[in-house]
């Protein structure tokens, strides 16, 4: 498979469909560079060969926007250099080339360079496509402390006469927050700001961003010393996530005079606070730093958060918008930024440990706030040996013994039925003693068959029918028992049920397993469940007796064990709901993000269709690590769709209460999510299928 082409076996081969579904540009994605050229000092025809060179490379890497270092085409560190006739003339010349290029290779350009107006200079940046000047940026705040004096040279964009320039023979917009907005691509908006900038306590790309900026440019200078870096990286990354914007930042490195100074071109690029790409700092040679910004979810993330649009009518000022023509051509490409597979659980070890910290202890603080509320001191859970139940009663234990309760107050039940595996039954027992909490055990079986033979059911009659109420017969006996087991044993019951479950609506409504008094488990998705046990029975947080019952129980297939095995396979939830990795998957773009279909598979597919790229959570086991192809995706997706927008919502409108646990994860009507109960899923399954080839 050639490195670029993303479709997976047995996928249809319409070179159309494929170009259009598979191009990062159909689906709100805008790729962006951060350029580090090498630096003449004092040079700008050899500084404009080298932006040349960048370009070009660019160019042929499918970049729509990409912005160079402050003053780099004369060099930042040139003192008073800057105030020579020479220099800066031969500055306008190269400013004329470097436009010209931006036509023949269909892209946009921001370079830093000074720039004359009337009779002062400013330090600018000059954004450049379709062959011409489109505007240029004055920077707004210039230093003039420690090492900095560029108030000798430069005036700021506030000494400026007027707001348009003569540049070449062409007049263009001249001003600090003009906004770039490309006609032919929805969300495609950018503003420039200049080193100094963004170090002031009111950037100036703060009123862009206000204005309708969702990409944020900074060309800098910038010297390095020890720490700044650090210092740089975090500025761009809180400044696009109070923004709810993409931060591209490029600093000046090799080639600047380091006569008192030095310079690393550093290059990040940042989006909503989190970083897409970073460069290689300390260079020798021309690069570029690249990454796709999706400029679609960063409107769909202001279009959900109130407090943006009520500070853009409050703070907001009017700004110049230009217009102009972004490229447009849909090339089948990867995608150039990170992509988890499982959103909810973070592919860097370190990350992932101080997730499941702070879930399991979100949890358990939840539990302990309603017990304290109760004036409870005990509780009733069925353990059914799956994961869900262990999660559960693993935050019960932790809650316990952070509350000085006894964990035998935990009273576990196991409650096998007509379909209930020896393996499951076993680790159910072996993880209550090994917990110490007071463990039973009820054969639902006797009030099952009589409730079939109450109900005229076939089975009751001998015939094996295993039907929806077969299932549920079951699933609610045991609930109905935990309850009124709650009631004698003055408790309240634990549920178990997860994000992903109520997601998808995988639960007996009612009095079945979709109730109980007080739900921990109802915030965290099935994928981080997995990494949540495995993180206790590892750090030994509720004793190591439980650790090896634990890793059993991960490697239990999930099942609700409904239904008797056929020809030696058990009933797979996952046969019937789909993946859970896929689930959740959808689920964390569509709820979070409000996406397309179309997007949501995209963005699958580019995850998911190569089992063997990218990186997986810590500790993923190898079984785990599976492909899924465009006609796979679309397919589960489908079925997602419908039980997401169709038939669950009734059951999510009537929850227990449960704490919030991931970001933008709540299913809970008093929560995140809410939606009616009678809704359809037809305009989502009418995108997918108009936009995603089969």
């Amino acid at each position: 498979m050639e490195a670029n082409d993303r479709r997976g076996p047995g996928e249809a081969d319409d070179p159309m469909a494929d170009a259009l579904f598979h191009s990062p540009k159909t689906h709100g994605f805008v790729r962006v560079a951060a350029a580090t050229p090498v630096s003449h000092v004092g040079d700008p025809k050899a500084n404009a060969e080298e932006h040349l060179a960048l370009i070009r490379q660019a160019a042929d890497q499918g970049v729509d926007l990409m912005v160079f270092p402050e003053l780099s085409l004369s060099a930042y560190a040139i003192d008073d250099l800057h105030m020579q006739a020479a220099l800066l003339d031969e500055v306008e010349r190269q400013i004329a080339v470097i436009a010209q290029a931006t036509g023949d290779h269909d892209l946009v350009a921001v370079v830093g360079a000074p720039i004359r107006n009337g009779d002062a200079l400013y330090n600018c940046a000059v954004v450049m496509g379709a062959g011409e000047v489109l505007g240029v940026v004055p920077k707004t705040y210039l230093p003039n402390y420690r090492e900095y004096y560029e108030k000798r040279w430069f005036a700021p964009a506030t000494a400026r006469a007027e707001d348009v320039i003569r540049l070449n023979g062409e007049t263009v917009d001249f001003a600090p927050g003009l906004v770039f907005e490309a006609v032919n691509r929805p969300g495609f908006v950018f503003a420039v700001e200049i080193c100094e900038d963004y170090w002031a306590p009111l950037p100036p790309s703060t009123r862009a961003a206000l204005a309708g900026a969702r990409i944020l440019l900074n060309l800098s200078a910038s010297n390095i010393v020890i720490g700044k870096a650090d210092e740089r990286a975090m500025l761009s990354a809180s400044h696009s996530a109070r923004t709810l914007s993409a931060y591209v930042f490029t600093a000046s490195g090799w080639g600047e005079s380091t006569t008192d100074l030095a310079w690393d071109g550093q290059a990040t690029i940042h989006e909503l606070g989190s970083k897409l790409a970073e460069g290689e700092r300390f260079a020798l040679e021309n690069h570029l730093t690249l990454a796709d910004v999706d400029v679609d979810r960063i409107g769909l993330d202001r279009l959900r958060n109130g407090t943006f649009s009520e500070c853009a009518r409050v703070e907001g000022e009017p700004a110049t918008v230009v217009p102009f023509m972004a490229r447009e051509d849909a090339v089948e490409s990867e995608l150039i930024r990170p992509l988890d597979r499982f959103p909810f659980v973070p592919d860097e070890a370190g990350r992932l440990d101080q997730d499941c910290y702070e879930a399991f202890n979100i949890q358990v603080q939840g539990l302990m706030r309603r017990m304290a509320a109760t004036n409870g001191e005990r509780l009733v859970i069925g353990v059914s040996g799956g994961l869900d139940s262990t999660q559960a009663l693993l935050v019960a234990c932790r809650a316990f013994d952070r509350l000085n309760l006894p964990r035998t107050n935990i009273l576990g039940f196991t409650m096998p039925g007509f379909a209930t595996s020896d393996g499951t039954k076993s680790n159910a027992w072996a993880l209550m003693k090994a917990l110490g909490v007071t463990g039973a055990e009820i054969d639902i079986r006797p009030a099952a068959e009589q409730m079939f033979k109450d109900i005229g059911h076939p089975y009751a009659a001998g015939e094996p029918v295993h039907d929806i109420t077969f299932e549920n017969v079951q699933a609610g006996l045991r609930t109905d028992y935990l309850f009124r087991l709650a009631n004698q044993n003055r408790a309240f019951v634990l549920g178990t049920g997860d994000l992903s479950e109520l997601a998808l609506g995988w639960a007996t409504y009612g009095v079945g397993d979709h109730m109980s008094h007080y739900n921990v488990n109802g915030g965290v998705a099935k994928t981080l469940i997995r990494h949540l046990i495995r993180w206790v029975a590892d750090r030994e947080l509720v004793g190591a007796e439980a650790s090896p019952t634990l890793h059993a129980i991960l490697n239990t297939e999930i099942s609700p064990e409904l239904v008797p095995a056929k020809d030696g396979v058990i009933q797979s939830t996952e046969g019937t709901v789909g993946p859970y990795a896929l689930n959740d998957f959808f689920l964390f773009y569509i709820s979070r993000f409000g996406l397309k279909p179309s997007k949501v598979a995209f963005l699958a597919h580019q995850a998911w269709c190569d089992a063997g790229a990218g990186h997986w959570p810590a500790n993923t086991p190898d079984d785990e690590k599976v492909e899924y192809d465009l006609a796979t995706i679309k397919a589960w997706l489908r079925k997602f769709l419908i039980r997401f927008f169709q038939t669950a919502q009734f059951k999510r409108s009537a929850l227990p209460n449960g704490p919030k646990v991931v970001t933008g994860g709540s299913l809970s009507p008093r929560g995140d999510w809410r939606a009616p109960s009678d809704g359809n899923a037809r305009v989502w399954l009418d995108e997918l299928d108009a936009n995603v080839p089969d």
